[in-house]
């Protein structure tokens, strides 16, 4: 009998958690667009007009060509598909810096388990994450008239992103509650992240001397697994997803440490 309290009392507090991740998750995704006339297509809408403007600027003003050797030779498809991962971790790192302020009141005044507030960012996110995946699937389909089995493996490539994201994001939610300019901080570094990740060009087309930054940095392993699974009938390369899956396992792990050390003083500044 004693032995099966623990697992009882465990069970029960999964339960509460997952029920606790589901009511957050709802309510900011909510949260997101009350008030608004068109709700949730706004999350469509945002990705949609950055990449009709990067189009226009890259294809129609520089003449951007894609080399033979790409997933495809359309230029808008190999944008959004590299566009895809990006706003999908990006999006959950900026909006998990603020996430522990914003949900100061629940922190303070109950026992709340904090960690899962990033977690449930990252989940918000996913929901129109999959919105516009479903999106520029129809697209391939339409414009490049194939739709790969390989597509299976994309949930994969998403629990990575997860990984990695949550993971940053709980070191930046975390540093935010201590020092108020981790935001800007977190989108100057994006920003320059976002320019080393290969979205708009090809990796080819970077300096020499800019690919080793491109080695290091699992986002670009990422992009070009998601360029392969949208765009094209070949499986991407095990070894970059071996090479991100590592990168993200990783920083989830030490983020995690990292969340829960600093926790320890939310409270008093709170």
């Amino acid at each position: 009998m004693r032995n099966r309290i623990p697992g009882r009392l465990f069970l029960r507090n999964l339960v509460e958690k997952r029920s606790l991740l589901s009511q957050l998750v709802r309510r900011d995704f909510e949260q997101r667009f009350v008030g608004s006339a068109i709700g949730w297509i706004w999350g469509l809408i945002h990705p949609m007009v950055q990449l009709l403007c990067w189009t226009f600027l890259f294809q129609f003003c520089l003449g951007q060509k894609l080399p033979a050797g790409e997933a495809t030779q359309n230029y808008p498809l190999f944008l959004f598909a590299g566009l895809l991962p990006w706003l999908l971790f990006s999006d959950t790192v900026q909006r998990s810096a603020s996430s522990i302020l914003e949900q100061s009141n629940l922190i303070t005044k109950t026992v709340f388990p904090a960690e899962i507030v990033p977690v449930s960012v990252f989940l918000s996110c996913l929901v129109s994450h999959l919105l516009a995946l479903a999106l520029m699937v129809g697209a391939a389909t339409v414009f490049l008239n194939q739709i790969s089995i390989f597509l299976l493996i994309l949930p994969v490539y998403i629990l990575v992103i997860g990984l990695f994201a949550v993971g940053v994001g709980w070191v930046a939610a975390s540093l935010h509650v201590f020092l108020r300019d981790t935001a800007q901080v977190l989108s100057v570094v994006l920003t320059f992240w976002y320019f080393v990740t290969p979205i708009m060009i090809t990796e080819s087309q970077y300096p020499r001397w800019a690919r080793l930054l491109l080695a290091a940095n699992p986002l670009a392993y990422l992009v070009r697994g998601y360029r392969e699974l949208l765009l094209t009938s070949r499986v991407p390369n095990p070894a970059d997803l071996a090479i991100a899956a590592v990168y993200g396992a990783a920083v989830f792990l030490l983020g995690g440490l990292f969340f829960r050390h600093m926790k320890r003083g939310f409270a008093d500044v709170l």
